[in-house]
């Protein structure tokens, strides 16, 4: 992989990782394109890596806010101070409690499938029938109306749910971000809600997805240059957090269903020419 070609795919990965239409299954196609025919995990990671800074620059004063609210309860709980009721309605604590919930399900089916990523991200086929799923997905937001309650009236089962959606965007052509958005309509959270509780966990699934890649050693990492992955890494950022600021606008807006048409005419296209 060239340098341009590093560049190109951190623009694709920058677009498509908040844009719900899959970015790992973009990278896919696009590496089968350029001829690179092996799974090219760490450059993956690394390009996954740039939109997690775009996340963090993004929702700096919701990470902010987290932080002090599980300092404070920490606090209150190595003084044995008795919690103002408050605390049970705190936002940022649920936030906090619903991100680590949904943490739990997506690490589980993050380590099953990485044993078969090298199959997975080989494989367009799989793509093209993921693709047609995350259209399903998103066509059925449809119904959200968009006066769903706030994070500290969603069911813990429901973070558990949200983050069974994020581990099956491991396998390329399923949109993380349509995928969970998703889910958290139909299962009732607000417009507003729904697009931080996707985005914040995605924080610490892309932090071990980074961490299994370099656990796997020199062997699994392609060979690629500091300079590659730098660039690849820095496009990334630069272009996913404009694509993050127009999603959450468009998700608040109730018109998420409109990415449905695209992810259904590339998961047929890829299905039917067989990229």
């Amino acid at each position: 992989m060239d340098l341009l070609q590093a560049v190109f795919l951190g623009i694709v990965q920058g677009l498509t990782e908040f844009f719900p239409v899959s970015s790992s299954g973009h990278l896919v196609i696009f590496q089968r394109i350029f001829g690179l025919e092996e799974p090219a995990l760490l450059f993956d990671i690394c390009v996954h890596v740039g939109t997690l800074l775009a996340v963090a620059a993004y929702f700096y004063a919701d990470i902010i806010r987290i932080c002090r609210a599980l300092l404070r309860l920490a606090a209150g709980l190595a003084g044995k101070q008795a919690l103002p009721a408050a605390a049970g309605r705190d936002p940022d604590l649920w936030m906090a409690a619903f991100i680590a919930a949904g943490s739990v399900p997506t690490a589980v089916l993050g380590l099953g499938f990485h044993q078969i990523a090298h199959r997975l991200f080989a494989s367009v086929f799989v793509v093209g029938l993921a693709l047609l799923f995350t259209a399903g997905l998103l066509l059925a937001t449809r119904k959200n109306g968009g006066r769903g309650y706030e994070i500290a009236a969603f069911p813990l089962w429901g973070a558990l749910v949200v983050g069974i959606f994020q581990g099956l965007a491991v396998i390329p052509g399923i949109s993380r971000s349509g995928a969970t958005i998703a889910a958290c309509l139909m299962l009732g959270l607000n417009r507003d809600a729904a697009a931080r509780f996707s985005f914040l966990l995605s924080i610490p699934a892309i932090l071990g997805a980074l961490l299994l890649s370099l656990a796997s050693g020199p062997d699994g990492w392609g060979g690629f240059s500091v300079g590659t992955l730098f660039w690849g890494t820095a496009s990334s950022a630069a272009v996913g957090y404009l694509a993050l600021a127009g999603l959450v606008r468009i998700v608040r807006g109730g018109r998420l269903a409109y990415f449905a048409p695209y992810c259904a005419v590339l998961g047929a296209a890829v299905l039917l020419l067989g990229l």
